[in-house]
């Protein structure tokens, strides 16, 4: 049960595959170099994000990937090596079937389609490999590119959640996005 695969975009190839703790160098320099724009949106994003930080992140992601609880997974530029995103299924509900999608792009790899692309086949791989009926998208109201990917992604917008989410000490509402077994042509388990 795993993702591994490699698709052609406008102006990269990418592989698609699980998260690793020797992604550590490469994930950090994808989020330094994107944090202006990651940071308004993703508190864990600051200007002090450390090799520290992103190996502890790893660590999490694999510990996850051996309890159940959260599967995570890169992007990487097959020519350079460079990690162009990152999407992680989390918050795993096993009861109700359901659980969270969460996803950013490196700036430099954005508007190529790739954060719709890793989205939609992260939330195959939940509703196929993890059995899961539906994955939910939460973003920021004012996160227009995040809403655009899970658009893309083939994701239906249900509304807007009022006080769901905190960033930066506020709380703040959220749009409310999700992919169901439907969106993938099975039925709900």
């Amino acid at each position: 049960m795993d993702i591994d695969e490699t698709l052609a975009l406008r102006r990269n190839t990418v592989r698609i595959r699980r998260s690793e703790i020797g992604d550590a160098p490469r994930v950090l320099e994808a989020v330094r170099a994107s944090v202006a724009e990651l940071a308004t949106w993703m508190p864990w994003a600051h200007a002090g994000y450390s090799l520290e930080d992103t190996v502890t992140w790893l660590e999490l992601c694999q510990g996850g990937w051996s309890k159940g609880t959260q599967y995570s997974f890169v992007a990487v530029d097959v020519a350079s090596g460079d990690v162009l995103a990152d999407c992680s299924i989390s918050q795993i509900n096993r009861m109700h079937g359901f659980a969270n999608l969460g996803y950013w792009v490196r700036s430099t790899a954005t508007g190529q389609g790739l954060g719709s692309a890793l989205a939609r086949r992260v939330a195959r791989f939940g509703v196929e490999e993890l059995r899961l009926n539906r994955l939910e998208i939460l973003t920021a109201p004012g996160n227009i590119g995040s809403q655009r990917v899970a658009e893309k992604a083939g994701a239906t917008r249900e509304g807007l959640m009022r006080s769901r989410l905190i960033l930066r000490d506020e709380v703040i509402d959220a749009a409310l996005f999700s992919l169901t077994t439907a969106d993938f042509g099975r039925e709900p388990s």
